[in-house]
């Protein structure tokens, strides 16, 4: 009897082990346990130093998807519940309707560590799953959402995978829709960036991460929630996007900032703590804002290419052509704004290069040239220059036709002597 009682006193102690271990390694996001704007007013006193706590940092340009500044960016490192990003993504591109009403299964209602509070059987809209997983990283609404729509987590994992493949995601694997640790979980902040830029041209999900409140219903009855993202009020421009915790992970911050058109997106990844993730955000983005202008270099591409083309166009020869000459366009520009640092934008360097002859016959949109824009060694974008129509060889017709244009005025002349 002795022994039996030892025996389930070990079990006992083993199973709550095992659960405090479980319940410390699970994605809980605290409230903020110190004043942000204390931060904001601290960082922008000192907004020379961009030392960065944080493991692993990018700031990204949205509009010429280029990476800023960064640090260790290409690096795969857990990203604890920014992973969510991506399951909102899987979820909106695969159901067709929010307002649908699933009920909550075990295995979602059991999950641990940030919670929405679901329980088993519970009535909730796909739509209030949506905010629950984006405002207040519920895994029990993330694990809802991917068997809700994959059939199983396992299977929405696979879902989620084939999407970073269509997104050109090397570095990228996911194992769960939640983010908790795994060895196979993992990105970059790099890729990560690349993702929450992709997610937030949804609509959807751009509204739902720049919400600071919500109210949803369960059962019938309304629960009010909180977005866990601390700059979201408080930061001039932010407007999302997604906070994250693990052990292995630490502090992850993502956070998307407008200010005039000027769009970028910043990933904290690896802080030991969440003020210093917070304070790495904000002093990377004052950085960025205080330090680099938005260049329309559409507008100086266009203004070289107009000069160009009234010098060098009519140079071009098409030999034995119907015409002798070319009328070109110019190829799409696909950056049209560029972030460059002001004291930098002296480097920035167009060139245009091109050929000058052409053997007839010229196929329509054929290349004869190119711009290069750089900034200082830094390519920025290449821009072709094509024909904008085919030009025929002469046939014997053309050349016999030309001939007796030669001859025409002087045999006239003749004739009238």
């Amino acid at each position: 009897m002795k022994k039996r009682i030892i025996k389930v006193a070990i079990y006992l102690l083993i199973f709550i082990l095992s659960f405090i271990n479980y319940s410390i390694s699970y994605n809980i996001e605290e409230n903020t346990d110190y004043s942000v704007e204390e931060i904001i007013q601290t960082v922008s006193n000192s907004t020379d130093d961009l030392q960065i706590s944080s493991g692993y940092a990018i700031a990204f340009d949205r509009g010429s998807k280029s990476v800023i500044l960064g640090k260790n960016e290409n690096k795969q490192v857990p990203m604890a519940s920014t992973t969510k990003i991506m399951t909102a993504i899987v979820l909106l591109e695969h159901c067709e309707d929010l307002s649908v009403k699933v009920e909550v299964c075990k295995e979602a209602a059991s999950i641990g560590g940030s919670r929405l509070g679901l329980k088993t059987n519970d009535k909730i809209t796909m739509n209030d799953l949506l905010y629950g997983l984006m405002l207040c990283s519920g895994n029990d609404a993330a694990t809802q959402i991917a068997v809700s729509v994959g059939g199983s987590v396992e299977k929405f994992a696979k879902m989620m995978n084939a999407k970073a493949k269509e997104l050109n995601l090397s570095h990228t694997h996911f194992t769960s829709p939640h983010g908790l640790d795994n060895p196979m979980h993992y990105t970059t902040a790099y890729e990560l960036a690349i993702i929450t830029d992709y997610a937030l041209n949804i609509e959807k999900i751009a509204e739902v991460v720049n919400t600071k409140n919500y109210t949803v219903t369960i059962n019938g009855y309304s629960k009010n929630i909180t977005n866990t993202h601390e700059l979201l009020g408080y930061l001039e421009g932010v407007n999302g996007v997604k906070t994250g915790f693990t052990n292995g992970a630490g502090r992850c911050l993502v956070t998307s900032v407008d200010r005039s058109g000027f769009n970028i997106i910043v990933v904290v990844l690896g802080a030991n703590t969440k003020k210093i993730r917070t304070k790495d955000s904000i002093k990377i983005i004052n950085y960025i804002y205080e330090n680099y202008e938005l260049v329309n270099i559409e507008e100086k591409i266009l203004e070289s290419y107009d000069k160009w083309k009234q010098i060098n166009e009519k140079r071009i020869v098409v030999n034995k052509g119907v015409r002798d000459n070319i009328e070109t366009i110019l190829g799409n520009i696909k950056i049209k704004f560029y972030p460059i640092k002001k004291d930098e934008i002296k480097n920035l360097n167009i060139q245009i290069e091109n050929i000058d002859y052409l053997e007839a016959p010229v196929e329509k949109k054929l290349k004869i040239g190119e711009i290069n824009i750089s900034l200082g060694e830094k390519e920025i974008q290449n821009i072709s220059i094509h024909n904008n129509s085919s030009i025929d060889k002469k046939s014997i017709y053309d050349y016999l036709k030309e001939f007796g244009e030669v001859i025409k005025l002087p045999l006239k002349y003749n004739l009238n002597m």
